[in-house]
């Protein structure tokens, strides 16, 4: 039988993708709703904050990936309390130990959770908007090609919104701004850097190729073609990392609220559990995460230190202060362990 660990991974990786549906579906509806009209009347006056806010990117319209995080909360502690370990009280009676998702600290985990990828996701999207306003003032395009690159067009045949920046990250913003400024103004360094992403669309390749060696910009069409195929793999890209990372977060945080649920049903003390870092042992697994691994500490709430200096209980952990680069992605695990066999000695031993 696989471990609670391969379980648990495998969850995440069954229920990712309904949280990359979640999110795909929300920036699909922020799109739809937009009047481009609107937008461009506020950045012809240069109002960029008026011209954020008729872009509606608001809180509600990501509740959908609320919905998806509380599946996976529920499912990680219910498949955690399924392979717990036998449990029993202080006097030695069995103890019979069910999942209990409306639990208050559960329930306050769920909304803590929700409440920060979605103010995190908002606030990046609007950044990455006014970034790309202010480019697009600072290379003299008129208001109309700047709304419509945020936006996209519209389709002819689906009469939806398709193309368009919304929906990649601030920081992918920036990395495609300075793609479409390299391949316009035919500087050769920034075009090699572009042949370079892992994301880019390699049916571009030669016309990018032929731009170095005739040491020439590419066009204006080429240009809008390459950077909008690479701005829609991002899209994606984004959509897979907040999946995989949320999803992730929400099983190894209810696994935790699991065991201290189990404590109080058993009236055993923190103090007897031990907590063991597991990498996840794959090629890619950060450095800082490899250190960390088989590092043990006793408790539910004493973190463990990454060499960087961050805190996390278990992986994925933010609520301490860590930051994206210790927990995007993040596939590692933590074993849980009882000691009820020490605090027998001890009981014995009054």
């Amino acid at each position: 039988m696989a471990t609670l660990r391969q379980q648990l991974s495998d969850l995440i990786d069954t229920l990712s993708p309904n949280m990359e549906k979640a999110f795909r579906e929300a920036i699909d509806d922020i799109k739809s709703e937009i009047v481009l009209r609107e937008v461009v009347e506020r950045l012809e006056r240069r109002d960029i904050e008026g011209a954020i806010e008729a872009l509606h990117i608001d809180p509600a319209a990501f509740r959908p990936l609320s919905e998806a995080l509380r599946q996976a909360y529920n499912a990680g502690g219910l498949l955690t309390s399924q392979n717990m370990p036998r449990l029993f009280d202080p006097m030695g009676g069995r103890v019979v130990f069910r999942w209990d998702v409306q639990n208050q600290g559960a329930e306050a985990n769920i909304r803590d959770l929700s409440s920060t990828m979605i103010t995190n996701i908002t606030d990046d999207t609007r950044q990455m908007v006014r970034e790309r306003i202010l480019s697009g003032y600072a290379q003299g395009q008129g208001p109309n090609t700047i709304a419509t690159s945020i936006a996209g067009r519209i389709d002819k045949v689906t009469r939806k919104r398709v193309d368009g920046a919304l929906g990649i990250t601030a920081n992918l913003g920036r990395t495609v701004e300075n793609v479409r400024l390299a391949l316009s103004s035919g500087d050769i360094d920034g075009m090699k850097a572009y042949l370079l992403l892992k994301r880019r669309d390699k049916r571009f390749d030669r016309t990018v190729t032929a731009a170095i060696r005739a040491g020439k910009p590419l066009s204006a069409d080429d240009t809008a073609k390459i950077t909008m195929a690479l701005t829609n793999r991002y899209i994606q890209l984004r959509a897979e990392t907040v999946a995989r990372t949320e999803t992730g977060m929400a099983v190894q945080n209810a696994k935790h609220q699991a065991f201290l649920q189990a404590l109080s049903k058993a009236n055993r003390d923190e103090s007897l559990v031990t907590r063991k870092w597991r990498s996840s042992g794959r090629r890619n697994v950060r450095h800082t995460h490899q250190i960390l691994n088989g590092q043990e500490v006793r408790g539910m709430d004493l973190p463990f230190q990454s060499p960087s200096g961050a805190l996390l209980r278990y992986p994925g952990d933010t609520s301490l202060g860590a930051g994206a680069s210790e927990v995007v992605n993040c596939a590692c695990d933590v074993e849980y362990n009882f000691d009820f066999a020490e605090a027998y000695a001890r009981s014995r031993g009054r």
